[in-house]
């Protein structure tokens, strides 16, 4: 069997064209459509293309997910091109953003349980239930105590901690 083998290695055929697949992916767009004629000729232009394995048209949400072998911008101009407004979701889950009702996150628009997904939505400086959280934190687990300076009774300064209880 080893010459077999050997024999082999030299007589066999391979192909020189090697074809690149693309990758299984979700493409989301958000797309507006006011009737079921806006929504059925978005998803007939969609489905037809190459690669399109499953089309989800939302109109309540003004979305539209595919699901295949596909690029999301051939996606994206194939949509344009019915004369639809069209663009990448730009929403993600509100429980996956740290501060959801941040001015840079919210936004009215939209659909429910959503947020604009920004790189990171940080709330004010300021704001008084940013402070109390932060009060507690486990990185600072003094920051309830106050640092005071108390006088003994031969006048000599003492650190002492005390418990803020207002």
């Amino acid at each position: 069997m080893g010459a077999l083998d050997y024999l082999s290695n030299f007589c066999t055929v391979s192909s020189t064209r090697k074809s690149k697949r693309k990758p299984m992916q979700t493409v989301d767009i958000k797309v507006k459509m006011d009737c079921d004629g806006c929504e059925r000729k978005v998803k007939n232009a969609v489905s037809s293309m190459k690669g399109a394995r499953q089309v989800d048209v939302n109109r309540k949400q003004s979305r539209v997910t595919v699901r295949g072998y596909v690029e999301p911008n051939k996606v994206l101009k194939r949509i344009k091109s019915t004369g639809k407004s069209a663009e990448f979701w730009p929403y993600v889950p509100y429980n996956l953003v740290s501060y959801p009702y941040a001015a840079q996150a919210y936004d009215k628009k939209a659909p429910v349980g959503y947020v604009k997904n920004v790189v990171q939505a940080l709330p004010s400086p300021n704001a008084t239930d940013e402070k109390l959280t932060t009060l507690f934190s486990d990185d600072n687990p003094h920051a309830c105590f106050h640092h005071v300076k108390a006088l003994s009774g031969n006048q000599q300064e003492m650190g002492a901690l005390v418990l803020h209880t207002n």
